[in-house]
């Protein structure tokens, strides 16, 4: 075990000693890679496990996620030493997904996962790994039941280990990502039903881009109703945006959206899914 583990409570050691146990298991894996907090972690454990030789990293480039979140799970994949592979996939081809059903997330992991089987079975690798954790269990994540059905193993989950587990021993393991805010792909920030274009993805790709310029450090998102932007950031930094809203508001604007409103409630994980009385 990591000297640094001597830093953790026992619960959560407990939780990294069964981790490293399940993974040595695998032989070989190709680790489904974001470049977020979960992935990158789990990505650095499988190759701490298993060697690097014995891992190839993937992740998906596809118009739901934003093209400098590509780029730099490929820079944080070689830092690690990892084998890496970038691989381009249209998900709207797909006519169901196009129009954002709320079973969205099944959809399109099943489409992915069902390629990264593949690249396994032609690569060799005994196992494709997921990095959701045991927070993702108790929360909507209808993309679970395609791992499921595909028999994608999820070690992070399996192992019980909570997002704050993960970054706290991630800060300890020296991954840059210890600290990242949480993402997701751009579809949650489009109302159900409606269609997904390129378009309207890049646009709230590059507001939240020009956001996080400003110096927003937490998690962010900008939700796209028609042509309004209602933007949720943090709680503590309302005040900084607020401080600046005549020049979010003009730089919004000037990138295409009639209206730009501040979400008061702050960010909320999911917030398409909320109900009226969530609200």
């Amino acid at each position: 075990m990591n000297k640094k583990n001597r830093f953790l409570k026992k619960a959560t050691e407990d939780k990294i000693v069964y981790l490293e146990k399940k993974l040595k298991q695998y032989k070989s894996a190709v680790v489904a890679f974001s470049g977020g907090v979960d992935s990158t972690f789990l990505l650095d454990q499988a190759i701490s496990a298993l060697g690097w030789k014995r891992v190839l990293a993937v992740t998906i480039d596809s118009p739901l996620v934003p093209g400098e979140e590509v780029k730099e799970a490929a820079q944080i994949a070689r830092k690690l030493g990892a084998e890496h592979l970038r691989m381009p996939v249209d998900v709207l081809a797909d006519q169901k997904l196009k129009f954002n059903p709320q079973d969205r997330c099944y959809i399109c992991k099943k489409k992915v996962y069902s390629l990264l089987v593949d690249v396994a079975r032609k690569k060799g690798y005994k196992a494709v790994l997921d990095g959701s954790n045991a927070d993702d269990a108790e929360v909507y994540r209808p993309g679970l039941l395609a791992l499921k059905e595909l028999k994608i193993d999820s070690p992070l989950m399996e192992a019980g280990l909570r997002k704050a587990e993960i970054r706290k021993v991630s800060e300890l393991r020296g991954l840059q990502t210890w600290n990242k805010p949480a993402a997701a792909c751009l579809a949650s920030r489009v109302p159900y039903g409606d269609e997904l274009k390129p378009e309207k993805l890049e646009l709230i790709a590059e507001a939240e881009k020009f956001l996080r310029n400003l110096g927003l450090k937490k998690e962010l998102r900008v939700r796209l109703h028609d042509n309004i932007a209602r933007i949720e950031v943090h709680e503590t930094e309302i005040k900084l945006l607020l401080n600046r809203r005549r020049e979010v508001s003009y730089k919004l604007r000037e990138m295409g959206f009639s209206y730009v409103a501040l979400d008061l409630d702050g960010f909320r994980s999911g917030s398409m899914d909320l109900t009226d009385l969530d609200i």
